[in-house]
């Protein structure tokens, strides 16, 4: 197998996973637009290019971690007219299935195999290779990438047609958010009780009460520091947006992610954007204490 591999987009989670990749023997062509993340990745071994055309040219299997619609649209213009021999690409990135379907149009039709492969994870787990892909579309395309896979992730899970992938990161992603919510209240709870934060994080972590989303983000509560981010209140946002639009298209009823909705639009609103989603701490604890400053 050839292990090059193209990454587009080395920002928190692209960033990891090239480090992450080029650590275990993968020689790994990166593209981003921010001068920083390109020099700092060059400094770990990575190998920067300029643009899509040039990672098609050059990998036989590109990941992109893009920020957005707008992104994806671009940078699959430039893989599509890049002419290279037939690539694998998968998307990586959080977007609403019409973005994805119009990713694996413009792929296709210009001979690429695209995949859906969304991550479950935050960017300190990905730097810890404690990610979970959701792997969806051709399968044959899907199992050659194991390998490279493996190299980044904890476990890959398989879900049959393109878009699936998407469609459980929506289910998973609901969840995170109701979860850290849900967190950020038990941990005001504790501190207003008289609880030792250490205490509650030791004693509720391994209990009935835990999650995945208490373990990483009552901590940052704990110290009441939420940089660097693991996921960012910004990039959430358009999360949130697209897991909404998706279960009122299929006329599902969310009482408890709608509850979380005004609590993380407030955290983006003073200016707690570029911090880690478990600052809707400083959301709560501002609302049970009116003279608490939430803003950065």
């Amino acid at each position: 197998m050839d292990r090059t591999v193209g990454v587009i987009g080395l920002g928190i989670m692209g960033g990891a996973i090239s480090r992450n990749l080029r650590e275990r023997g993968w020689r790994v062509i990166g593209v981003d637009i921010d001068v920083e993340r390109r020099a700092a990745l060059a400094a770990d071994g990575i190998e920067i290019v300029p643009d899509g055309t040039h990672a098609a040219r050059a990998a036989p299997v590109l990941l992109l971690c893009l920020p957005g619609p707008d992104s994806v649209r671009d940078v699959a213009t430039e893989i599509a007219a890049a002419g290279a021999p037939r690539r694998t690409v998968a998307e990586l990135s959080t977007l609403a299935l019409e973005d994805k379907n119009a990713f694996q149009a413009t792929m296709t039709a210009a001979g690429h195999e695209a995949l859906d492969c969304p991550l479950s994870g935050t960017g300190a787990q990905a730097a810890k290779r404690d990610l979970v892909v959701y792997a969806s579309g051709d399968q044959a395309a899907a199992e050659a990438l194991t390998p490279l896979l493996a190299d980044f992730a904890k476990k890959t899970a398989y879900l049959c047609a393109f878009g699936n992938g998407s469609r459980m990161k929506f289910v998973a992603n609901l969840l995170v958010a109701i979860h850290n919510v849900a967190t950020a209240e038990a941990m005001l709870l504790a501190k207003k009780a008289g609880l030792d934060p250490l205490d509650v994080i030791e004693v509720i972590a391994p209990g009935a009460g835990g999650s995945r989303m208490f373990d990483l983000r009552a901590p940052l509560m704990a110290r009441d520091d939420y940089l660097p981010a693991m996921m960012r209140v910004s990039t959430w946002d358009k999360d949130m947006s697209i897991i909404g639009q998706f279960a009122a298209s299929l006329g599902v009823n969310t009482p408890c992610f709608d509850a979380t909705l005004p609590i993380y639009d407030e955290a983006l609103r003073t200016g707690l954007g570029e911090m880690d989603t478990a600052a809707v701490y400083r959301i709560i604890a501002g609302h049970s204490d009116p003279d608490r400053q939430t803003v950065a």
